[in-house]
C-alpha cells in the first residue's frame, strides 16, 4: 500500500487530469489548501466535487454514500488521501 505522501502526489496528478486543469502541475497544489472556497486553494465548484467523488469511486473502489461526508473528504488533497487510506481494501 502507498504512503500518504505517495497517494497525495498521485491524487494531485489525478485531480489535474480529471478536471482538465491546464495551468497547474502537481507541485503547484498545496496538499493542505482548501479545494473549494473563494480565492483559496483550487477554488473548485460543485461540478468539480462530483468529478472528484467519481475519481475516488473509480480509481480506489470506495463508494461515498453520505453527501455530508463528501464535504469533509473533499476539504483538501490530504483529507482525500486520509479517507482513501482509511477505507481502501487491502
Amino acid at each position: 500500500m502507498k504512503s500518504e505522501e505517495e497517494l497525495i502526489n498521485d491524487l494531485k496528478a489525478q485531480i489535474i487530469e480529471a478536471l482538465s486543469i491546464e495551468d497547474l502541475t502537481p507541485a503547484d497544489i498545496d496538499a493542505d489548501a482548501p479545494l473549494f472556497g473563494d480565492g483559496e486553494g483550487l477554488n473548485l465548484d460543485s461540478i468539480d466535487a462530483i468529478e472528484l467523488v467519481l475519481l475516488i469511486e473509480k480509481q480506489y473502489h470506495i463508494h461515498i454514500d453520505d453527501p455530508r461526508t463528501r464535504r469533509t473528504i473533499l476539504a483538501s488533497v490530504r483529507a482525500m488521501a486520509k479517507f482513501i487510506l482509511e477505507n481502501q481494501k487491502e
